[in-house]
């Protein structure tokens, strides 16, 4: 055994050698580099994303456990958290009027204000711009200064070291802030903030017994600490959980940053869904090719047999080649992936911002297992095989093989770990498990339509010579013939429904931030501001695009029943009864809302409840809500569930009243409109001079930054897309070049008939056609199918039925079809007369 090893290797390696020149594994090893790249890649970049987030998120949220509410945290949770040693630190913040001195003309501006004690930020970094220049670090203004964002200078004239006036305190501006790390998201991060030192707060004499004001407790600690932060979280979630510090609740990243999130999910979900459809369109390469393959070799493996070769050694010889073959296609996949997520990682530096830190090993471990266990799930068997070609195959070429233990137990358990890998590579299970039964489904069900048409309805149909020679050739192999079909179709349906979820993907980002929609928001304008606010509007050629009057109200009771006796499933369910809402009543159903159940009746009385919101508590037609507005006490029915797209720039609310007027309750206005491009500036300057006690927020600029990141993102999908097309035209070829062997075959017996070269090159023609039409329309109705369920399950999307597609696979099959064909057989008729018949007698 010690002396047949290096021969074995030498023989393995010979093989490789000559094959891989021959370009045999050719398909196998383009198939398998292109999977392992594609999964690699989408592996690299969310291992990298994710490590990134999770060693930004303290500094995203302030700090590594953070808690909101609207109240102090009370002495307890302070002397808790000391006597675990933890650092702490406290800040308050709420929407207020500053205004500059008469000196420097008396404008006013409405602000977000936040107090911060002497350990703000405990992490990340304040950066700012003070009269030395520029300067960060983990520290925020002192006693006697404030710190302003630049548009507070811009809008009242100031420059740093004026004095600002913040309620009844006058405060020297010692800084224009730059870059505050806990921000976060929603109306007040938009508005202009106004950053001043705790123990100044009580001085403004702005906190008053209904200031809606909102605190912040954030809490950090050393690496030892971890045991010490989990043990306080699980104190804090039972409290909050037992209603023992209303109001509050622990905020995360998905929390406190949501637009960082939310901007990725969908991202990430469309590049898994190509790595899935790539691995999977990869390994019907793969067990396409392996199955070529085996049919290549089966007349050297029964000569090998007759020259005295062990079977076991004929079969472990192929597969170790097969087997050498294929790692060396996962290697060069992981170069190559490897460099694509460097690409996908520069298109998504805008949305990513920060250098991120190193991907660890286990990116490059599921790329290569994948790539291995698609070989040896799909490859492998048919390899295997060879090992049962009998010696008499020499003299009788009808002999075959038949599987053997070790194919059968190659396939299960590659099948299996294929399946393991390609969960891991979804990274969400209902993607996973829909992409691959799906998959699976569709694969069964093209080969049972494929088969029944071909067996049945084909023959029955009439038409030219070729056509008849064609489907009376598909007929007489209607099992093969039904595979290629389902290949083909497989292909096309990964192509199409990529094709549908991206444009689906990328027109869900368009509506998001439409081109022609608002990019100025308008709050605080009072009931008898809104007809001359909107005559300045009209001045300027302007239309608002939501206008509706807005008031606070908390939800008190259900049905007749007290909220704070109530029981919720979710924790999220009790923080949002415990909240305050902003309530709005109007004439008509918003344009941009949606009814789900119930419908609007103008006038009626009765309320329309957002769905979410109405899942959330268990709502439903009919139930009967009890809100506390102002000290009013206003019940109404549920008389429609409304659906609202809250990522839209649109103004949403969660409760509506069907009513025109409600004068009973104080109210302001809310609005959105579109600024004219060439004076928007001037606009806003008149708009703030003539209402000052108005918020007007401009998120032209977010919203083009959202714009720039979707456009990286995009282009990211479109090179990740590339490569599932190109896998896709791997299978093509595969499954046009599976027949080759029998096609070398029948040219032979019609030409010693015969049939001239041009008969049979329309015949091909016909075949392939015929082929690529089934596999098409059968692709495109699956697509559909298939797409309209992910859109709904897993990305969320308005799906529409778009007819196109099943007439864009039909086209797409038939042309690809042709054209792989053509380039798979293109050898077929241009042999030699005198060999293709000395191939026939052989044979």
């Amino acid at each position: 055994m010690a002396s047949s090893s290096p021969s074995l290797g030498l023989q393995v390696l010979r093989r490789l050698w000559r094959d891989a020149r021959a370009g045999e594994l050719r398909l196998l090893m383009l198939g398998l580099m292109l999977a392992v790249a594609a999964v690699s890649a989408v592996a690299l970049l969310g291992d990298r994303i994710e490590k990134g987030l999770k060693r930004d998120a303290a500094a995203l949220i302030g700090g590594d456990l953070v808690v909101s509410a609207d109240r102090p945290a009370d002495a307890r949770w302070r002397e808790r958290a000391q006597g675990l040693g933890l650092r702490q630190s406290h800040s308050a913040s709420f929407p207020s009027m500053v205004r500059a001195s008469d000196a420097q003309g008396g404008a006013t501006r409405l602000v977000a204000v936040k107090a911060v004690d002497d350990a703000y930020p405990l992490r990340g970094q304040l950066q700012w711009l003070d009269e030395r220049g520029e300067g960060q670090g983990a520290r925020g203004p002192a006693q006697g200064q404030v710190w302003v964002d630049a548009a507070v200078l811009d809008s009242l004239g100031l420059k740093l070291g004026d004095r600002l006036g913040v309620g009844e305190l006058w405060l020297r501006i010692g800084a224009q802030i730059r870059q505050e790390p806990d921000r976060g998201a929603g109306f007040l991060a938009f508005a202009p903030r106004v950053m001043l030192h705790g123990g100044d707060l009580a001085a403004t004499q702005l906190v008053q017994p209904a200031s809606r004001i909102g605190y912040r407790m954030a809490l950090s600690g050393e690496a030892s600490q971890v045991a010490a932060l989990r043990e306080l979280t699980a104190e804090l979630e039972a409290a909050l959980r037992d209603g023992q510090w209303r109001g509050a609740r622990i905020e995360t990243l998905a929390s406190g940053r949501p637009e960082l999130r939310q901007t990725l999910d969908r991202g990430e979900r469309f590049l898994s869904l190509v790595a899935l459809l790539a691995a999977l369109l990869s390994g019907i390469a793969v067990a396409l090719t392996a199955r070529d393959f085996a049919a290549r070799h089966l007349d050297e493996c029964a000569l090998l047999r007759v020259l005295g070769q062990r079977a076991a050694q004929v079969g472990w010889t192929y597969a170790a080649e097969f087997l050498l073959a294929g790692l060396a296609g996962s290697l060069a996949g992981l170069a190559l992936g490897y460099l694509l997520h460097m690409v996908l990682l520069a298109l998504l530096g805008g949305l990513v911002g920060v250098a991120l830190p190193a991907a660890g090993v286990l990116p490059y471990l599921l790329g290569l297992g994948l790539g291995l266990a698609l070989l040896v799930a799909f490859g492998l068997p048919p390899v295997l095989a060879l090992a049962r070609v009998p010696p008499l195959r020499v003299l009788r070429r009808d002999a075959g093989t038949a599987g053997t233990w070790s194919a059968w137990f190659a396939l299960l358990t590659g099948g299996a770990g294929s399946v393991a890998l390609l969960m891991a590579v979804a990274r969400d299970a209902t993607l996973g498990l829909l992409t691959l039964a799906g998959f699976a489904l569709a694969g069964a069900l093209l080969v049972a339509l494929a088969w029944g048409v071909i067996r049945f309805a084909l023959p029955r149909i009439g038409g030219p010579q070729s056509w008849r020679l064609a489907t009376r050739q598909l007929g007489s192999r209607p099992a093969l013939a039904a595979a290629q079909v389902a290949a083909l179709g497989l292909g096309l349906l990964a192509l199409a429904l990529l094709a549908l979820v991206r444009t689906d993907l990328m027109e869900s980002w368009r509506m998001a931030t439409p081109d022609r929609g608002p990019d100025r928001f308008v709050i605080n304008l009072l009931p008898d501001q809104g007809e001359a606010f909107r005559t300045e509007l009209q001045q300027a050629g302007v239309q608002p695009i939501d206008w509706y009057p807005m008031f606070r109200g908390r939800l008190t009771t259900i049905n007749g029943e007290a909220v704070t006796t109530l029981r919720f499933a979710t924790d999220r369910a009790s923080r949002l009864v415990e909240r305050e809402f902003n309530l709005s009543h109007a004439q008509e159903q918003p344009a941009h809302n949606r009814a789900t159940d119930g419908r609007w009746l103008a006038d009626s009385g009765s309320l329309s409840v957002e769905a979410g919101l109405a899942e959330q508590l268990g709502l439903k037609l009919g139930d009967r809500l009890g809100f506390d507005v102002a000290g009013q006490q206003i019940t109404a029915p549920i008389g429609q569930i409304r659906e609202v797209d809250w990522s839209s720039m649109r103004v949403n609310f969660f409760v509506m009243f069907q009513h025109a007027q409600m004068p009973e309750v104080p109210s302001t206005w809310i609005a959105t409109f579109r600024a004219p491009p060439r004076d928007a500036a001037q606009l806003d300057r008149r708009l703030a001079r003539a209402f000052p006690n108005a918020t007007l927020i401009d998120v032209s600029e977010q919203i083009a930054q959202v714009q720039r990141v979707l456009g990286q993102i995009a282009q990211a999908v479109e090179i990740l897309f590339g490569f599932t097309l190109a896998a896709g035209l791997v299978v093509l070829i595969g499954a046009m070049t599976a027949t080759r062997e029998v096609r070398i075959r029948e040219a032979a017996v019609w030409r010693a008939m015969g049939a001239s070269s041009a008969l049979l090159a329309r015949v091909q023609r016909a075949e392939l056609l015929t082929i690529g039409l089934l596999a098409g329309a059968f692709a495109g109705l699956v697509a559909l199918g298939l797409g309209a369920l992910l859109a709904y399950q897993v990305f969320q999307f308005d799906w529409q039925p778009k007819p196109w597609v099943p007439l864009g696979t039909l086209a797409a099959g038939a042309l690809l079809a042709w054209v792989a064909g053509y380039w798979g057989l293109r050898g077929v008729l241009r042999r030699p007369v005198l060999q293709t018949l000395r191939a026939a007698t052989q044979d």
